[in-house]
């Protein structure tokens, strides 16, 4: 596990609604979160876009 989180462990949290998360959950989140702006930037580049849009999500 790395300490190169995007995401913030206290928000997620926040996010359960009062459940507690396991230690290995944030980590997985960020993995998906990376996973998904990874391809994000991939599709702006191949429009020819230097701005990453929520349709690229």
């Amino acid at each position: 596990m790395t300490s190169d989180l995007i995401i913030i462990k206290a928000k997620v949290k926040d996010f359960s609604e009062g459940l507690s998360v396991g230690t290995d959950v944030p980590y997985e989140l960020d993995k998906l979160v990376k996973l998904v702006m990874k391809r994000a930037v991939e599709r702006a580049k191949a429009n020819g876009r230097r701005t990453v849009m929520a349709k690229d999500l």
